[in-house]
């Protein structure tokens, strides 16, 4: 399956594409002086996503890679299985209509009783059985992370030409190995750009265990328990945590690293699978104190 719009970035399989007028527009405004600009802003409108028949979900999207969305929705919510079979995935562009089909039944009506809302941008939801299905998942007890790959990976992926830099308003979610950007999504809400590269995997049986996950937002529940579900050991932010994200981390064995800048992060879970083959030198007191001021 082919996806429409792909780009390559810096050596990356697909990276973001700023100049795609399809996803940002220019509006003229005034700034702080009274002077006229024009400012780029980013396009987001609805796609009502269908498994078979049913309709599922509608989401809020920039409407890139309806396909892999729409795949790696399904995956990520466990109504499909990676090993599932697909027969077409259909979009309308003019109604705004993805459908994956498939030969089998889904149970998807049992999974609508069990609908639990997440902290996500755009009202994301996880399933009760999503949940179960996280408690049994065994992620890669060797996987390792150099902590110069850290460093590397977030200098990488903050120069990348964005939709981000271009016009802000957005989440961007990164897969990686070692210190290697090779898939980068953007969307209005992360847990699209998430789906997005689990859709990708999907479809090119991509595997999961030597894989480095980035994403620009919060480490919470929601994005801990999709990265988990990827089977991906490895999760790292440039933002911050939530309690709950910590504690399911924990208990998932996920290695959780937040408030990575340049050369300095935090971990607060799974640190076994961390080398510390660069450390940076340390901040005097003087330094520390003229940073607080």
């Amino acid at each position: 399956m082919k996806n429409a719009g792909s780009t390559s970035t810096k050596g990356m399989i697909i990276g973001p594409n700023p100049n795609d007028p399809r996803l940002s527009i220019s509006v003229t405004g005034r700034d702080q002086y009274g002077d006229e600009i024009t400012s780029n802003v980013i396009t987001e409108r609805p796609l009502t996503l269908y498994l078979n028949s049913q309709e599922v979900v509608t989401m809020m999207t920039i409407g890139d890679h309806p396909d892999l969305l729409a795949i790696g929705y399904l995956i990520n919510q466990n109504m499909l299985s990676k090993d599932s079979e697909i027969t077409a995935v259909d979009y309308d562009e003019e109604l705004s209509v993805v459908v994956v089909r498939t030969p089998q039944e889904t149970g998807f009506e049992e999974k609508m009783k069990k609908k639990v809302r997440t902290s996500g941008c755009a009202q994301g939801t996880i399933f009760g059985d999503v949940i179960e299905a996280f408690e049994t998942i065994e992620l890669a007890g060797d996987a390792t992370l150099k902590t110069s790959w850290i460093s590397a990976l977030t200098k990488a992926i903050n120069t990348t030409p964005s939709l981000y830099l271009e016009a802000g308003a957005i989440h961007g979610c990164v897969l990686c190995r070692e210190d290697k950007p090779l898939v980068y999504m953007e969307d209005v809400g992360r847990h699209n750009a998430v789906d997005k590269i689990a859709g990708w995997m999907a479809i090119n049986d991509e595997p999961a265990m030597d894989k480095i996950f980035y994403t620009t937002g919060r480490l919470t529940s929601e994005m801990v328990i999709k990265t988990v579900m990827m089977g991906i050991p490895i999760l790292i932010s440039r933002s911050g945590f939530t309690a709950w994200g910590v504690d399911l981390a924990r208990q998932a064995g996920l290695t959780l690293i937040g408030r990575a800048r340049g050369e300095r992060f935090v971990v607060l879970s799974g640190e076994e699978r961390i080398e510390y083959d660069h450390i940076p030198q340390r901040r005097t007191d003087a330094e520390h104190k003229g940073k607080r001021g």
